[in-house]
């Protein structure tokens, strides 16, 4: 590219074919990662959307959501497993925090609190593995609800990387079906959860 400089001599400017993109700093970029989250609310009509909301106008995925009764009727208790960024998620808790149905929101990642969810799975299970499967079934504490002549339903309680193990052990009979209810959570001790 030429351009005159006003004496009349030309200037030359080289522009790069290939300009390297800004290199990003590690503190920048954010990995997206599960966080766990608890809720105390209004027990009222529209809450679980307005909820929801918060969390798709930011890009955020739910993973699972429990909704339980509190001890007072008017107030219910949420636990929410969410996929995303830790910058992100403090934005979404103050906007959580705001709405004025809720009356608290935590997250509660990384704290030492009592986590179980249960799981339902359904099994391919053929006559000549069902003794291997029921072994591997009493090993990790599954409870047998249903065997039919072609499959065996299990139940599994736990931690959810329990379950994600469970799921794992079982891929090679061939899991079916399964259901899981999501997280539930409480803290240890006399401190509340929400």
């Amino acid at each position: 590219m030429s351009n005159s400089n006003g004496n009349g001599n030309a200037m030359t400017t080289t522009i790069p074919t290939s300009a390297k993109a800004p290199e990003l700093d590690e503190q920048q970029v954010s990995p997206e990662e599960k966080h766990t989250l608890s809720l105390f609310v209004a027990n009222k009509p529209g809450v679980l959307i307005r909820i929801a909301l918060v969390f798709a106008r930011r890009g955020y995925n739910i993973d699972s959501l429990v909704v339980s009764p509190s001890n007072d009727p008017a107030f219910s208790t949420m636990n929410i497993v969410a996929t995303g960024d830790k910058q992100v998620l403090d934005q979404i808790l103050k906007q959580l925090n705001k709405l004025i149905d809720v009356v608290h929101a935590a997250d509660r990642t990384g704290e030492n609190i009592l986590q179980r969810e249960l799981a339902l799975m359904k099994l391919n299970c053929e006559p000549e593995v069902r003794k291997d499967v029921l072994q591997l079934a009493h090993s990790l504490n599954c409870e047998v609800l249903d065997i039919s002549e072609h499959s065996i339903t299990l139940q599994i309680t736990g931690e959810s990387e329990k379950l994600d193990g469970a799921n794992r052990v079982f891929e090679r009979y061939g899991v079916l079906e399964i259901m899981r209810t999501g997280k539930v959570l409480m803290a240890r001790g006399e401190q509340m959860t929400p």
